[in-house]
Formats: structure tokens, C-alpha cells, sequence
């Protein structure tokens, strides 16, 4: 596998920067999402982002299980999310978190359908369509890419009440 990089957290620069089209499929790419899946492993998520090792490349990984339970695995390189139109949208209410936000969670409406179309590893295009937490993760990564936390998809209330909460923790750890 590859090799397990720090996770950057919330207010680094490089997680509120959208992220730059991934041109070259070659042996650094495969690397990359190697030490990808190897962080994300270690982080124990489902998903993560570039950028959330501090690469600002259009990719990400998962390992996240569907709405019926089924595992799924792989790599989106350059993706665009397709959401169900707004009037057929079904929206799951749960909680969402994530590795650089580490130990706080927020209700957040998400579609409960999502598909991202990009490539793979090798440039090859790849479909991947997203039920339950899936979508979910499909949604919460491509975000990333665009520059963007779940937090900051909050009311402004909540997402200070989750940075406090995150500063809190730091402070006594």
C-alpha cells in the first residue's frame, strides 16, 4: 500500500482552495492515491480528498457502504457530482464529520441519490452512483474539491458552536 501522510485540519489554506484538474495519469497519480487510501485507512474514514493531505488535485477515495450495506471502493479523479433535480431530491438528515474537522459531527441535509462522473487512475471514465452514506461521501469529497467543509454548509450558529467545540478539544489534548 502506500504511505500514511497527516491529515490537515480546518483552516489550512489548502482545504478552502478548489483544486486543480489532475493532466497527468501516471506513476505519481497511482502513488498518491496509494498514500491515500493508506491515510484514509489510518484516519479510520470513509472518504478523503486530496487536499486533505495537502495535494491540491481534483481526487478522491472512498471505502464507504451504500444505503444497503454493500461495500464500495475506489478513486474519482477530476469528478462532477449530478444530483438528483432539486424537486426529486430526497434529503437524508444525518450527521456528518470529517477527518479535518477530527471529533465533531452536524446534522446536514444531503441528497440521499448522488453520482460522480470523472476517471480513474489510469484516465480511463468511471460513473460512480452513491445511496445513503455513499452519497453522502460522494458529496462531502467532491466538496472538498471545490474548496469547501461540511461546516460550511451549517447555519452560522451551528458551524461556530462545532468550531468551538474543535477548539475546545484541542486545547486539552
Amino acid at each position: 500500500m502506500g504511505e500514511v501522510r497527516p491529515i490537515v485540519y480546518v483552516g489550512d489554506p489548502v482545504l478552502h482552495t478548489p483544486c486543480e484538474p489532475v493532466t497527468r495519469f501516471d506513476e505519481a497519480l497511482a502513488a498518491l492515491v496509494d498514500d491515500m487510501f493508506a491515510s484514509m485507512y489510518a484516519a479510520k474514514g470513509v472518504g478523503l480528498a486530496a487536499n486533505q493531505i495537502g495535494v491540491g488535485l481534483r481526487v478522491f477515495v472512498y471505502d464507504c457502504p451504500d444505503a444497503d450495506g454493500e461495500r464500495q471502493v475506489g478513486v474519482v479523479v477530476n469528478p462532477t457530482l449530478e444530483l438528483p433535480p432539486v424537486g426529486e431530491r430526497n434529503l437524508d438528515p444525518g450527521d456528518e464529520g470529517c477527518l479535518s474537522v477530527p471529533g465533531q459531527y452536524a446534522p446536514l441535509p444531503r441528497a440521499d441519490v448522488a453520482t460522480v462522473h470523472g476517471q480513474d487512475v489510469t484516465g480511463a471514465p468511471v460513473t460512480v452512483e452513491g445511496t445513503g452514506l455513499m452519497a453522502r461521501c460522494l458529496q462531502h469529497e467532491s466538496d472538498h474539491l471545490d474548496g469547501h467543509l461540511y461546516i460550511d454548509r451549517l447555519p452560522a450558529k451551528r458551524r461556530k458552536q462545532v468550531l468551538k467545540a474543535y477548539e475546545e478539544s484541542l486545547a486539552t489534548t
